[in-house]
């Protein structure tokens, strides 16, 4: 990541990402509690290479049906990261700070888990992922790059796992992002988090 890359980065680690959901916005909450520990690695994750900085554009997660251009996604003026935009043809976004998807570190994934009055978004089966279940990124360069999800957490907003999320790591992974739990006048009080690590890639 360039310098500027790291420092936004290390902001929206400071500010915990909260995905709004629904069509509401995102808001900030108290950091990650301390002590927490990250995921182990899935059972069927194995040493692999690095791969070089590209953009992803495709996001597929077959156990779930996920099958979704990537957008690129920002910081917002409140220094949250922002979300895809709630419209009928909803996509996944990935946070342009991060790692792109198979560089070391964690790369991180949003989408809705709904879009207002769209309906359904195209995160709205994450919590339904298992450990060892498979996710394609396919990059800008034609790669595409193999996760294999290690865990599946359900966090309260007011306890996001900042530290899980973007702390550092020393191999390529994945977070995939939505609301989940119980719905409220607001959106939703938790967080679906995907962990995953890289396991193999193809050209």
């Amino acid at each position: 990541m360039t310098p500027l890359s790291r420092r936004a980065f290390a902001t929206a680690a400071l500010a915990s990402l909260l995905v709004g959901c629904g069509g509401h916005p995102a808001h900030q909450a108290t950091a990650a509690r301390s002590g927490s520990r990250p995921p182990s690695s899935p059972a069927s994750a194995k040493a692999v290479q690095p791969l070089g900085r590209s953009v992803p554009i495709r996001l597929r997660i077959p156990a779930i049906g996920v099958d979704s251009s990537v957008m690129p996604l920002g910081l917002a003026p409140d220094g949250t990261v922002q979300v895809p935009p709630v419209t009928a043809h909803d996509r996944a976004g990935w946070y342009q700070h991060s790692p792109t998807p198979g560089e070391v570190g964690p790369s991180v994934i949003l989408g809705h888990v709904t879009v207002g009055v769209y309906g359904a978004g195209v995160f709205r089966r994450l919590a339904r992922l298992r450990r060892d279940d498979r996710i394609v990124v396919r990059l800008e360069n034609g790669t595409a790059a193999v996760f294999t999800v290690s865990a599946v957490r359900t966090v309260a907003k007011a306890d996001f796992p900042a530290n899980d999320v973007y702390g550092d790591v020393d191999r390529p992974e994945l977070r995939l992002i939505t609301c989940g739990g119980p719905r409220t006048g607001d959106g939703y009080l938790d967080n679906v988090i995907v962990f995953a690590a890289l396991t193999s890639s193809t050209s």
